[in-house]
């Protein structure tokens, strides 16, 4: 497994926790935080995901 898919998926989750985290304290700009998070982890895991394929 690439490196890129493990630290994107830690962004993911990282997000994930910005969001829930943002709605609970009714925080909007950390839940938007948590969204761009997650849209970044997605990006880094679908680098990785292509990466792994070209080394096979």
């Amino acid at each position: 497994m690439d490196k890129d898919r493990i630290a994107g998926s830690g962004k993911q989750l990282k997000g994930s926790i910005k969001v829930a985290v943002g709605k609970a304290v009714g925080d909007a700009k950390l839940q938007v935080d948590g969204k761009a998070d997650k849209a970044e982890g997605k990006v880094q895991n679908m680098i990785g995901a292509v990466k792994d394929s070209l080394k096979r």
